[in-house]
């Protein structure tokens, strides 16, 4: 079965994914270039569990969801704020965590508002 997915605006979008794309350890496989989850790529420090933070891929299980990571890398917070904000992190799980955000948006379409003419 296909991986899903069902947005409710920007950042919480919430995954249909067969069990078999996870590993024992709840890390989750995208392929490399097409965004599909199933393949290749293994995130060990990204986990999505359905009954913890409504599904959202988090970090390590610790209830930081990757997209409070990203939005504080946007921000341009620096790693040593981050990390200070959030002392369970480690310096990995915020490069893993823009990894994870990388696939997440590789080959897809994104919404564009047209400029009238």
């Amino acid at each position: 079965m296909p991986a899903t997915a069902q947005c409710r605006g920007p950042l919480r979008c919430s995954l249909d994914i067969d069990a078999e794309l996870f590993h024992a350890n709840g890390s989750l496989e995208l392929s490399p270039r097409s965004g599909k989850i199933g393949s290749m790529r293994t995130f060990a420090r990204i986990t999505v569990d359905p009954v913890q933070m409504d599904g959202l891929p988090c970090i390590r299980s610790l209830r930081i969801p990757v997209a409070t990571v990203i939005g504080m890398v946007s921000e341009g917070m620096t790693e040593d704020q981050i990390l200070k904000a959030y002392p369970d992190l480690e310096r990995e799980d915020i490069r893993e965590a823009l990894r994870y955000a990388a696939e997440a948006v590789r080959e897809r379409e994104l919404p564009m508002l047209s400029r009238p003419s």
